[in-house]
């Protein structure tokens, strides 16, 4: 919704297309509702298009099982129509790193959701579409749904414990969601970005370190955090189950390099303090 409502008040006609036909209101947004696994009907919808943005996925653990048919249809309408194609994307297809994640490092993925996020941007590059993949990593910000807005930012302002997944000190990158539409309309507005994938300008801070800027900034008491167990996780229902095998991820440190992203693109990371304001 933060792509479409950007790309709206710039002027632009945007068709919203949803499985319930729901979405952001703009005078300049037409909401349709549609299954983007069915590649017929999708063309219909993209055909006379300038681009196509992908943000949707299946729940998280229907991934393996439903990725594959979506990832698919849309592929199939971007190269049917010859729209451009901007796909959202994450780290996982990279699987872990010694460093900095660089955009243009091979995919090696160590994890099912990884080995799938990998051959969807593999097919759409061997494909005839037009194609690009913006990266992003946890969400924060306005309709944000990741583990830390989901078991952590609101307890910490009402003042509750705390129990999260993965390391509490070690360095990770934040993804802000209007940072993540700014980056899919600049990749989409970019002749450089075709072929290749683009970091999300993200803040790098410890799961502590944010834990206590929400704190201070909703004149919340110090956090009490503590490190949630496996089992807890696979106790706590099919989807926090699938967290498990992404545990590395928070485990060692989460850094994108999105030096491209800011010179190219010109997109900066909006500081978190800001976020959190609003």
């Amino acid at each position: 919704m933060a792509t479409a409502a950007r790309l709206a008040e710039a002027g632009e006609r945007v068709r919203q297309v949803t499985r319930s036909g729901s979405g952001h209101e703009h005078p300049l947004i037409e909401r349709v509702a549609a299954d983007a696994s069915d590649a017929d009907a999708l063309t219909k919808l993209v055909d006379g298009a300038e681009t196509l943005v992908q943000v949707s996925a299946p729940a998280y653990d229907r991934w393996v099982q439903e990725f594959p048919a979506l990832a698919s249809g849309l592929l199939t309408a971007a190269e049917r129509t010859g729209a451009g194609y901007v796909m959202l994307g994450n780290v996982y297809g990279y699987g872990p790193a010694d460093g900095p994640f660089r955009p243009d490092q091979p995919m090696r993925p160590v994890s099912a959701k990884g080995r799938v996020r990998a051959r969807i941007w593999e097919e759409a590059l061997a494909s005839d579409a037009r194609v690009t993949e913006v990266r992003a990593s946890d969400f924060l910000g306005q309709g944000a749904l990741s583990v830390f807005t989901l078991l952590a930012e609101q307890q910490i302002r009402a003042g509750q414990p705390v129990r999260i997944p993965g390391g509490l000190d070690v360095p990770h990158a934040w993804s802000v969601v209007d940072d993540v539409a700014a980056t899919l309309i600049a990749a989409a507005r970019s002749p450089q970005s075709w072929g290749r994938a683009w970091h999300v300008p993200s803040t790098v801070l410890t799961v502590r370190e944010l834990a206590r800027l929400v704190a201070r900034l909703a004149a919340a008491p110090e956090p009490v955090l503590a490190e949630m167990t496996v089992g807890e996780l696979r106790s706590g229902g099919p989807i926090f189950a699938e967290v498990e095998e992404m545990l590395y991820l928070d485990e060692q440190p989460l850094v994108l390099d999105a030096s491209d992203t800011e010179r190219l693109l010109g997109v900066r990371a909006t500081p978190l303090e800001r976020v959190f304001r609003r």
